[in-house]
């Protein structure tokens, strides 16, 4: 998803350690996964290929689930899966390839840039074992911790930073997420 790079030089790294992601079983398919899939929010249609999905994480603000609404997922093959906000929700449970889509929090803070319910669903290994990126979302005002939630996210996951846009995006962000994850789902099976 050619827009803003993910990485420039002389960006600081969040260090490997500021969040409790552990990745011992990253990528890898748990061989005895009896846990039964959610529903997505958003199924793909059924009158295109099903190419992948996409799993997202919006506060109360909503600027990820109008983003996601945006992008309108479904009418081109792709599923869409919502992190639940309160935590006393039923967990998600996603058993295919997709991209995870986040916002950044901590006002700055980079150790507080991954929201505690985007964590939880990483740490259960079966979650894990189907990201295949990370999108996110920031706020300029956070400077150097400008969408640091991806950054933590694909470093941790070892997965690529493929897109990161500013609250709710523009349209210009939402043509180049849409059409870049059609790319990379067809790039990318499996």
């Amino acid at each position: 998803m050619n827009g803003r790079a993910p990485a420039t030089p002389g960006t600081p790294q969040p260090h490997p350690r500021s969040t409790p992601i552990d990745l011992t079983a990253a990528h890898a398919i748990p061989a005895a996964d009896s846990t039964t899939p959610s529903t997505p929010e958003q199924p793909a249609d059924n009158t295109v290929e099903h190419i992948g999905a996409v799993v997202y994480f919006s506060s109360a603000s909503e600027n990820t689930a109008r983003f996601i609404e945006s992008c309108q997922l479904s009418g081109i093959g792709i599923a869409v899966y919502r992190i639940p906000l309160k935590p006393g929700s039923a967990p998600l449970n996603v058993r295919e390839p997709y991209v995870l889509m986040a916002p950044t929090y901590g006002g700055g803070d980079a150790k507080k840039a991954v929201p505690p319910q985007v964590k939880r669903f990483l740490n259960n290994p079966a979650n894990r074992a189907w990201i295949r990126g990370v999108v996110a979302s920031g706020n300029t005002n956070f400077g150097t911790a400008y969408c640091a939630a991806g950054d933590i996210i694909a470093a941790k996951c070892r997965v690529p930073f493929l897109y990161r846009f500013e609250l709710m995006g523009t349209r210009e962000d939402t043509r180049k997420v849409r059409d870049g994850l059609v790319r990379f789902f067809r790039d990318h099976r499996g």
